[in-house]
């Protein structure tokens, strides 16, 4: 097959304790899914909303990230993000665990400032939540070896000071409902992520800044701002 421009690179999620890596194909994230950051943004509990990524914004392993240009307001949203190895359509909630090869912690980089104007004039959200390197995440705990997680703190810190502090187990729609509701959409299929939504405690980053996050269970992820 001949290639008019050089073909993508696919981009790939490493798996705590082996040598495979996880192929990414779609990003899809849930929108206010903690009852406490629905209340922080201004929305109480509706119905889960989508929006996605593309899979190269994504920053396996996280580390140096360029802060992104046009924003004068980019905040951090820690997340657990579930990587599916199988999928369907119209997927039964007693059924959609067993689409899931595993787990891992995210972080969605939002431009705060592009999404309120965005929001304002009922205009996508891509260049606030798709743009470049938007997407770090760490490596993937097999669900094999960690269970589907239930419960476990989650937390993120910037420059060594705690700002988001929560729990998994607070989440409006917990996995199962997630893949299932959003099944009804979309044909789900493996290599596909789903972010599911921060706790309370969003806070504007700078460059400079240093951030740590993890969830019980799952793993730790580290970026700086450059």
């Amino acid at each position: 097959m001949d290639f008019a421009v050089p073909p993508i690179a696919q981009t790939v999620l490493a798996i705590a304790g082996g040598q495979a890596v996880f192929p990414v194909r779609r990003v899809y994230c849930v929108g206010q899914n903690y009852a406490d950051h629905a209340a922080e943004m201004g929305d109480g509990r509706t119905p889960p909303f989508f929006f996605g990524k593309p899979a190269d914004a994504l920053v396996p392993g996280g580390g140096k990230i360029a802060y992104p240009p046009r924003t004068a307001n980019l905040q951090h949203e820690v997340e657990l993000v579930a990587a599916l190895r199988g999928g369907g359509a119209d997927i039964p909630v007693e059924r959609a665990l067993d689409c899931v090869f595993g787990y891992a912690v995210g972080i969605d980089l939002t431009r705060r400032d592009l999404q309120a104007q965005a929001k304002e004039k009922g205009r996508p959200w891509e260049m606030a939540k798709g743009f470049d390197r938007s997407g770090p995440i760490g490596a993937l705990a097999p669900a094999a070896q960690c269970g589907h997680p239930a419960g476990g703190r989650i937390w993120l810190k910037v420059n060594g000071n705690v700002k988001q502090d929560g729990d998994i187990g607070r989440m409006t729609w917990n996995v199962a409902e997630i893949i299932a509701n959003l099944s009804t959409y979309v044909t789900l299929a493996a290599g596909d992520l789903i972010f599911t939504g921060t706790p309370a405690g969003v806070s504007t980053v700078a460059r400079g800044d240093s951030l740590e996050c993890g969830i019980d269970g799952v793993g730790r992820l580290e970026i700086e701002l450059v």
